[in-house]
């Protein structure tokens, strides 16, 4: 593999090819006439062809030298950018967040982080990833995104700051025999149709694995895109569903929704924020966790 151009020879090269004068050259670049022409015949050397022909005191460029000058101006336009966005991340504020999170978390979590965070880092570039737990892990894995704002996981290069514990429940209309009684027969359990969201998700695994341990195969289940949608499908009274409290808030508040335990044993699930094991924060990421771990707390009191 051939070794890249000295980025100062390309420097020289650029400022003689402009000014046609090792003289002029020289003194724009605070340098002896002597070491402009060392350093052109070292790259003369290093690529292996003649860039330079002298005509009387004027110099021109070869065929290889317009060639090279072509994409030296690009490689030094390309450094100069890369001086300036460096510059500017050094400034207070300026910077990037590349944040994954579920579609729950975006929904209900995010907004006023977001809001907060926004007015300490107003320069901050945001972008937000949504996904489900095992898509998240890959993107932190693929370095696509920062953070990871969902169900934990046990991926064992990745480090998970614990953020909450929430417990699944029965959501069902106001109008369901179970809201009526407020209590959820045994029995009637797998007699019930189902909406929970997406069967590839962590939360229908545990919820299968669940009522496999009760010896229960829950009835008809139907996949909603959005646990906006499996809501108001439960309020019309089409099924129940399983979801934590919180996140139907709202709902259960006004009285359209009801949510009642599953059974003596629960069901409980991790909340936290991922990232690459060992890596250290920055003020940005760690300022983001700790507004996360004040919004989680108020979402459950």
């Amino acid at each position: 593999m051939n070794s890249p151009i000295d980025s100062r020879q390309v420097r020289a090269f650029c400022t003689l090819a402009r000014t046609g004068s090792f003289t002029q050259a020289a003194r724009e670049l605070h340098l002896t006439q002597s070491g402009i022409s060392h350093s052109m015949k070292a790259l003369e050397n290093d690529i292996g062809c003649r860039l330079l022909d002298r005509l009387g005191k004027k110099v021109v460029l070869t065929q290889a030298g317009e060639q090279l000058l072509h994409h030296a101006k690009k490689i030094l336009q390309e450094m100069e950018t890369a001086r300036e966005t460096l510059g500017h991340l050094g400034k207070w504020g300026r910077g990037r967040l590349r944040i994954g999170a579920s579609t729950t978390a975006c929904q209900h979590i995010l907004p006023p982080v977001l809001r907060e965070f926004k007015e300490s880092f107003p320069e901050h570039t945001i972008t937000i990833e949504p996904g489900d737990t095992p898509e998240l892990v890959a993107a932190l894995l693929n370095q696509r995104i920062d953070v990871a704002l969902s169900l934990a996981s046990n991926e064992p290069q990745l480090e998970s700051h614990p953020l909450f514990t929430d417990e699944l429940h029965f959501i069902v209309s106001a109008l369901h025999p179970w809201a009526k009684a407020g209590r959820v027969e045994r029995p009637e359990i797998p007699r019930q149709n189902y909406i929970l969201y997406n069967k590839r998700s962590i939360t229908f695994r545990l919820i299968e694995e669940y009522f496999r341990h009760e010896q229960m195969v829950l009835n008809t289940v139907i996949e909603a895109g959005s646990m906006e949608a499996t809501k108001e499908l439960v309020k019309l009274g089409i099924g129940v569903s399983i979801l934590a409290p919180w996140i139907a808030r709202k709902e259960i508040k006004e009285g359209s929704l009801v949510a009642l335990p599953l059974g003596r044993r629960k069901l409980q699930r991790r909340w936290g924020i991922m990232h690459w094991r060992g890596k250290r924060l920055n003020l940005a990421e760690e300022t983001f966790i700790g507004l996360c771990e004040a919004t989680s707390l108020s979402l459950h009191t």
